[in-house]
């Protein structure tokens, strides 16, 4: 398999199972979060859909990639998923299909991600809502633990938009 150049290079699947090139989003930040609707961090979707409505025309995207990997916190499917996010949190940034993060069926999305930025101990993620953010030329800026909240996230996209 080639070298991937940077994230703008991949593509990935939205929540209709259609097949959407990252290169759409280029020249914007893009922050990339594995979500789930059941998790102890499923709250982050409030301040996420806040940090995304406060930039997103500034040329800020989030994109949602659902995951089941971790304590099974995302059983639904996407109809589901979506509804729930939109219900419950008022999300309208994109949500992509239902993907493994880890394994042997990860997404490439993931593999990559993961190459560019692997965590103190390991390049695995090690649990829902774990983030990327990545720059308009297509470069992962960093990565943050589940811990971290979009609150806290938004100087380094501030940061990226003005750069």
């Amino acid at each position: 398999m080639a070298a991937v150049p940077n994230f703008f290079a991949l593509s990935a699947k939205d929540k209709k199972h259609q097949e959407i090139s990252m290169k759409d989003f280029e020249g914007k930040v893009v922050l990339v979060v594995n979500v789930a609707s059941k998790c102890g961090f499923t709250k982050q979707y409030a301040g996420l859909e806040e940090l995304y409505k406060k930039y997103k025309d500034q040329g800020f995207v989030i994109l949602g990639f659902p995951c089941n990997q971790f304590g099974g916190q995302e059983p639904g499917n996407e109809e589901e998923i979506e509804s729930f996010c939109q219900l419950n949190f008022g999300v309208t940034f994109p949500l992509m299909a239902k993907i493994d993060v880890n394994g042997d069926h990860e997404d490439p999305v993931y593999t990559y991600l993961k190459s560019q930025k692997k965590s103190l101990m390991m390049s695995r993620i090690k649990w829902n809502f774990e983030k990327f953010l990545i720059a308009k030329d297509g470069t992962v800026y960093e990565r943050y633990a589940s811990v971290s909240t979009p609150e806290a996230i938004a100087k380094d996209v501030e940061k990226l938009l003005h750069a």
